[in-house]
């Protein structure tokens, strides 16, 4: 026993090296000086420190902070929005009591199979809701996910249903019992889905190119994805032109800087989650 649980942790341990090891390549790659990198590839520890990438990815300070307070304002208000429409959908839906429960059912996987398209959706947004340049745009069109629907409402339908009953005895309407009884227990399922959704707001930057123009209002992922747009559209015309490209000039270390920059919030986050999000996924795959 004792023998196994020494192979056991071994491999995990190696096993969670292999997976720090990408994290350590793209850290190092964005203190490496440009030069380095052509000439030596990516490598796990610097051979010429160079934070060349870091000072050109921070040379507007107030933009970088003004499109970090976007995706963090977006994601902690669609994250809790999402979870609570979430939740509520997957609690009525996992009720044996719902009279329309298999109308609503099909309903919500109708739309994973059939969409009107994108251009009736942005003529949609823009000329019927108004929703263009405003942070609500970048919240409403991912509050729901029908697959997210579907393993919450998995999860849900393990919770055993005399303690549904033995509520309803007692007095408890459905919104007490859904807020009272059933999100208590559901905070594994809770905490995976939240996770989910929280990486989709945080990674999106296509609702920002489709409807956001104001610099104000750019989250993170739009304003690194234009930022090197104008880099690589900078290099393009100094080589059209017969101009001599500065060798020097940052253009992987950027990117790696810029993966840091985008990720790091999250790896943070995500250890204080880590134990609900493994127990959750856990019984909503047996249970789904």
């Amino acid at each position: 026993m004792l023998l196994f649980q020494i192979i056991g942790y071994s491999v995990l341990t190696v096993l969670a090296a292999a997976c720090l090891l990408p994290f350590l390549l793209v850290l190092s790659a964005s203190l490496s000086s440009e030069s380095s990198i052509i000439e030596n590839g990516f490598q796990l520890f610097p051979t010429a420190f160079s934070g060349e990438a870091y000072r050109l990815l921070f040379t507007y300070p107030e933009q970088m902070l003004r499109a970090y307070g976007v995706t963090i304002g977006v994601t902690a208000i669609g994250t809790l929005l999402g979870l609570f429409l979430t939740s509520m959908t997957a609690y009525v839906l996992s009720r044996k009591d719902f009279k329309w429960r298999g109308s609503f059912s099909f309903f919500f996987f109708f739309t994973t199979l059939f969409s009107g398209g994108l251009v009736p959706w942005y003529l949609l947004v823009v000329n019927y809701l108004h929703l263009k340049d405003t942070l609500i745009v970048l919240i409403v069109p991912m509050l729901l996910n029908v697959f997210y629907i579907i393993v919450m409402k998995s999860f849900m339908n393990g919770i055993p249903e005399a303690i549904v009953e033995s509520a309803k005895i007692d007095g408890a309407g459905d919104f007490l019992i859904y807020a009272r009884l059933i999100l208590p227990l559901a905070k594994p399922a809770l905490a995976t889905i939240g996770l989910f959704i929280a990486l989709g707001y945080w990674n999106d930057w296509y609702n920002a190119l489709l409807f956001i123009s104001s610099k104000n209002l750019m989250p993170l992922q739009y304003y690194l994805y234009k930022m090197l747009g104008n880099m690589d559209g900078m290099r393009k015309a100094l080589i059209s032109s017969g101009a001599v490209v500065n060798t020097s000039l940052p253009t992987e270390s950027l990117k790696m800087a810029m993966t840091v920059v985008a990720i790091g919030p999250i790896l943070l986050a995500y250890p204080f989650i880590q134990r609900y999000f493994v127990q959750g996924l856990t019984i909503g795959s047996v249970k789904g």
